[in-house]
């Protein structure tokens, strides 16, 4: 194994090692040494306390005195991760401030970096000059720190940055690469919210005037954002700067072809005419010695096949010698632009050469070449046969979970959308669950066999499946079989007294939830001398949405006290709920695709709508624009949870405040949040809905409604108080 020199380092001993800083006699290398362990510690997430973090400090601002070139770039690395207080800066100010102008490029390079890192306002106008001239120095060393400074400093100190835009523009003639590369990229941010000066800039520099290819590439990308922006101005047909971006093909830089040909590629509404010269480059990249090159072909071709296939057709022959290219990323790629571009007639080649490819390739390459295919059938609906079978042999080879799913949910589209696919397709997941080892997988699939099962010709074909799952399974699987049964049962008639009889030995299944499914089944579908129920009451009960959360569901049963009364499920509350606290510590990957159990109504987003639109002081604020993910209010111990959601609309924000009462003994009535928007001068508030109660343990939701400037960007700051 390898040795590391940081294995079973102790914060404390490491900081009782920091005191040879202090020693009259300093020793460069045992300080670096110490240095580079305070700077793993910190990496790996160590906290140190306010004192820890000071003394560290004070102790590595006397390592200035060293004249030791490594050691004092050691020094600027500590200081800059430290991120010293302001009391504390003033301390190291001085000594920076004198590197700054030091004779050694060296130290005024980090120098600034670390200046610049941690400094305020205030100081930055004092050292503003020196910026200025770092900027425009002969050093490239320098220049390029100077700027990559003021990239960092312009999202805390535009005003100051907007100053040097002369030192900028005169850098950005530099015959040093990065110094241009580095002066191009915040002289494009000093002046992107101007949309003509972004023109002018980009329409003087596209004259010849850049020599690095990273400048040429940055060129490249805000001529394609000039190019999207005057789309919608232009009517004439031409676009602006297209010669440009393929005069960029002929460049001498490998970079700079490949960020030209991928930019023409993604233009709006792109023709075939433009994109010719675009894929020929792309062509030739596919049969470089680089690996990194043929890569970058490959993708760009790729995302090109789904809007543009016919065009990509002419590298198909070597994409095809690319299935065995070393590089599986490589060989991935190439295999699913085929599919996309493939016609009919070579769909059974393909497959050939797609079988051998298969084992060996890791999970996450097989997915994607599984969506490939299912594209392709969805294309090509009479080779549904052939890529079926495909489907359903890989689906019995050895893989994750991740791997098998997109396999069965791409076989229910399949069935979902090519009918000629159903019975082939169902049988093929039949055999799959009768050697599953996936008790999620078996669920759903047993799910969506109750509802596509009975449309076929001969349903009676599945049963046997269905019931085998009924003896040879866990109990979440038997409990799944059952309801399958069920639907069955409900939906054909000729199979009713089968269904019966196999409801009926489950009644002494060895789970609860089992057992009370089939007494529930059978009463419903009026076996053991029960009620029946009519046909239409049987299908809406086993086949009907439930269009409230169950969350909501399961609270309000909880809270309901018998009575003379019947529940009654029109009173469970429809609106959103924020998520169970005891479900919030512990996220865990929610499941996407066939059978993903919904969050809530359909979609987030239409719910979030829908339960707007409803609240009469928020109807007329138009359409939503946007709705943010929730963000925590409370920590997770607090007595009273409380998480926002922020609404967007074009003249309005409305905030969601989801509460929950964490405490047994306390009923919360006329729950409110009061928002001073005292640091939020551009909005004004407009509306707020109270909460009438908040049960324990029961989410609820109260709104408050601000004003704002239409059109454009209004930033706030909102204290919240919940009363």
């Amino acid at each position: 194994a390898d040795y590391s020199p940081f294995l079973g380092i102790e914060k404390g001993a490491v900081l009782q090692e920091a005191r040879v800083f202090n020693d009259p006699q300093l020793d460069p290398r045992r300080c670096s040494q110490v240095i580079t362990k305070l700077l793993y510690l910190l990496n790996q997430g160590e906290t140190f306390t306010k004192v820890e973090a000071t003394e560290v400090f004070f102790a590595v601002t006397k390592l200035f005195q060293s004249k030791d070139i490594g050691l004092r770039r050691m020094v600027y690395v500590m200081i800059k991760e430290l991120s010293p207080s302001a009391d504390e800066v003033i301390i190291v100010t001085s000594s920076l401030m004198k590197d700054m102008t030091s004779k050694t490029d060296m130290y005024r390079a980090n120098a600034i970096r670390v200046l610049c890192r941690i400094t305020d306002g205030t100081l930055l106008t004092q050292i503003e000059r020196y910026l200025k001239q770092a900027i425009v120095d002969k050093n490239p060393v320098v220049a390029s720190a100077a700027l990559v400074s003021g990239i960092h400093l312009l999202q805390t100190n535009p005003e100051i940055v907007k100053r040097w835009s002369n030192e900028v523009q005169e850098a950005v003639q530099s015959r040093a690469a990065l110094v241009q590369f580095h002066a191009l990229a915040l002289l494009h941010q000093i002046r992107q919210n101007d949309r003509l000066a972004v023109n002018k800039l980009v329409s003087s520099l596209t004259k010849g005037s850049v020599r690095s290819p990273l400048a040429q590439c940055l060129l490249i990308r805000y001529t394609s954002q000039v190019i999207r922006e005057s789309a919608n101005n232009n009517q004439a047909g031409d676009r602006p700067f297209y010669d440009f971006l393929e005069g960029c093909l002929r460049h001498k830089a490998e970079m700079v072809i490949f960020e030209a040909a991928r930019a023409i590629t993604e233009l709006n509404g792109v023709t075939s005419r433009e994109l010719t010269p675009a894929i020929t480059v792309l062509q030739l990249f596919l049969s470089s010695s680089k690996p990194v090159l043929r890569f970058a072909a490959v993708r760009t071709l790729n995302k090109v096949a789904m809007t543009h296939p016919m065009a990509v057709t002419n590298c198909n022959i070597d994409m095809e010698s690319l299935i065995s290219d070393q590089n599986r990323s490589i060989a991935t790629l190439a295999i699913t632009t085929l599919l996309k571009t493939g016609n009919e007639s070579s769909v059974d080649r393909l497959m050939k050469q797609i079988t051998n490819f298969m084992s060996d390739i890791a999970d996450e390459f097989k997915i994607v070449v599984v969506e490939a295919i299912r594209s392709l059938c969805l294309k090509f609906p009479l080779k549904h046969r052939s890529l079926m079978n495909f489907l359903s042999n890989i689906l019995r080879e050895e893989g994750g979970f991740e791997y098998k799913k997109a396999i069965v949910d791409s076989i229910v589209i399949l069935i979902r959308d090519i009918p000629e696919a159903k019975e082939s397709g169902l049988l093929h997941l039949c055999e799959f669950i009768e050697d599953c080892e996936f008790t999620y997988l078996s669920t759903q699939i047993l799910h969506f066999l109750g509802i596509e099962g009975p449309k076929t010709s001969d349903p009676s074909k599945y049963i046997r499946y269905i019931y085998n799952r009924v003896h040879l399974e866990n109990a979440t699987v038997r409990a799944g079989a059952v309801s399958t049964l069920a639907k069955f049962g409900a939906m054909v008639d000729t199979l009713k007294p089968r269904v019966f009889v196999l409801l009926r030995r489950c009644l002494f299944d060895n789970d609860d939830e089992v057992r009370d499914r089939a007494t529930l089944y059978l009463n419903t579908l009026g076996g053991d001398g029960a009620v029946v129920e009519t046909g239409e009451d049987v299908k809406e009960f086993l086949f009907g949405s439930l269009d409230i959360p169950l969350v909501n569901l399961e609270n309000s049963l909880k809270n309901y006290e018998p009575s003379e009364e019947d529940f009654d499920i029109n009173s469970v509350p429809k609106e959103v709920k924020t998520q169970p606290l005891a479900e919030k510590k512990a996220p865990g990957k929610k499941p996407t695709g066939l059978g993903a159990p919904p969050a809530g109504p359909p979609s987030t987003v239409d719910a979030y709508e829908k339960l707007l639109s409803s609240i009469p002081e928020f109807a007329n604020f138009g359409k939503l624009f946007k709705s943010s993910a929730p963000v925590e209010l409370t920590e997770a111990e607090t007595e009273y949870a409380v998480n926002v959601v922020k609404h967007i609309f074009d003249g309005h924000v409305v905030f969601q405040y989801n509460c929950t009462n964490t405490i047994p003994e306390q009923l919360l009535e006329n729950v409110t949040v009061i928002v001073d928007a005292s640091e939020a001068e551009e909005f004004a508030e407009v509306a707020s809905k109270p909460l009438r109660s908040l049960p324990y343990d029961s989410p609820g939701q109260t709104f408050v409604a601000f004003e704002k400037p239409e059109g454009v960007p209004a930033i706030g700051k909102f204290s919240n108080m919940l009363r």
